[in-house]
């Protein structure tokens, strides 16, 4: 897996964060900022990033994403996306309580002409979604190897070549 991060300006961690694995993209958002490089959390609906996703491609701002995904793929599996190179598997990445998640809101944003010209999104499959705080442990241990490799790539300084982000496999 390699995604050019090099123009990535800000991070948006998606999910609830006592919804135990779907709090992994808040997580990491936290994380990052706690160590200087912009990020922020989104804990409401896919509405809301369609504004998000709109004001970027008005800016030409480049956005990544992180997100649980519930794809039936072991927890801890970690996919990096594209938001250009196709549309967004619509079964992958969990739904907010209103049905309106980072897929229908990537989608919405593409089918208004409104997506950004650069768009990464990072998901990493969940395990447990209940009610409670705390990852499990393959999503703790997929979140913080993707921390590492985004805090080497983004928080690298200007100049160096942050290109080789997910080169190679995320530990399960």
């Amino acid at each position: 897996m390699s995604e050019d991060l090099g123009a990535v300006s800000r991070v948006i961690g998606v999910g609830h964060p006592f919804r135990r694995d779907d709090g992994v993209g808040p997580w990491l958002a936290a994380e990052l900022a706690r160590r200087g490089i912009e990020a922020t959390a989104h804990t409401g609906d896919g509405a809301g990033l369609v504004e998000v996703l709109a004001q970027a491609a008005e800016t030409g701002e480049a956005l990544l994403f992180a997100d649980a995904t519930q794809s039936g793929a072991p927890p801890g599996t970690v996919v990096v996306l594209d938001a250009h190179a196709a549309p967004l598997p619509p079964d992958t990445f969990r739904n907010s309580t209103h049905e309106f998640g980072l897929a229908a809101a990537v989608e919405t944003a593409r089918a208004l002409g409104l997506l950004p010209a650069s768009v990464v999104i990072v998901g990493i499959e969940g395990q447990d979604f209940t009610f409670g705080d705390g990852l499990s442990a393959p999503v703790e241990a997929a979140a913080l190897a993707v921390l590492d490799r985004l805090v080497r790539a983004l928080g690298a300084e200007s100049g160096r070549d942050r290109t080789a982000l997910f080169t190679s496999p995320v530990p399960d």
